[in-house]
């Protein structure tokens, strides 16, 4: 019965995670949803920085602490270890749920690009980021990832083994491809509002910060395969895989 109701748990997280996902590339792309980046009504504009930062430092703060594995050993004595990334998941997801029901927009238009032309590139780079984003998942292990894999070991009663350290596709040429693809996607609009922005810069800056931990706790995790990778791989702008002879300090 503990199996079965970590599936369903797990099945169900998804689910919202995907949903979440997709109501993501609307909101920043300023899609046909309720609520968008720069949808909604005007409000004073200390009040949209204040709130939007905060929700901004809100989904950081969840995001950071709850993947570094000293909060893990401390959260899994409350939860079990099966349901951790699914949990991680779903709190990740209503945090998010929730920044884009209160987002405030903030007018002033920093830049517009009337070009057809140029706007259909960004509008094609923007599809171009997420792409990347969700297909680089699949390229190490989107089911361990959102916590599908954990729920399904338990139930059939396997123990949890640690994903491979493995490099395909995206990640033959740039070390964080996900990261790389919310970049371009978060940049690529047409119409950069000052709300949106704020949005892109404060995500970038978060980015970054996050490249930092991941990869030492990667380090940890992996010695010195990942070490040797590192080597190799460019961080962020993709880049031709460095022979074993001639590598220089990554991007």
């Amino acid at each position: 019965m503990g199996g079965i109701a970590s599936v369903l748990y797990g099945a169900v997280v998804y689910a919202l995670f995907f949903v979440t996902f997709l109501y993501a590339i609307a909101f920043t792309g300023n899609l046909p949803v309720p609520k968008t980046i720069d949808s909604g009504p005007e409000g004073p504009l200390i009040s949209a920085l204040v709130v939007n930062t905060l929700l901004l430092g809100l989904f950081a703060i969840q995001h950071s602490v709850m993947a570094r594995p000293a909060f893990k050993r401390w959260w899994t004595r409350i939860v079990p270890h099966s349901v951790e990334r699914s949990t991680y998941v779903l709190f990740a997801s209503l945090i998010l749920a929730l920044l884009f029901w209160q987002w405030r927009p903030i007018p002033g238009v920093v830049w517009e690009i009337q070009d057809s032309l140029g706007r259909m590139a960004l509008h094609a780079l923007f599809a171009l980021g997420w792409t990347i984003v969700l297909l680089s998942t699949f390229m190490i292990n989107h089911f361990d990832l959102f916590g599908l894999r954990q729920v399904w070991l338990r139930l059939r009663g396997a123990d949890y083994t640690e994903v491979a350290f493995v490099t395909r596709g995206f990640y033959n040429f740039v070390r964080h491809p996900i990261m790389l693809g919310f970049l371009i996607a978060f940049w690529s609009t047409p119409t950069m509002t000052m709300g949106h922005l704020l949005f892109s810069i404060a995500t970038t800056g978060y980015i970054f910060i996050g490249i930092f931990f991941e990869e030492r706790d990667l380090a940890a995790a992996h010695g010195r395969s990942f070490e040797h990778y590192r080597r190799q791989v460019s961080m962020i702008v993709p880049a031709p895989r460095k022979s074993e002879r001639t590598y220089t300090h990554p991007v």
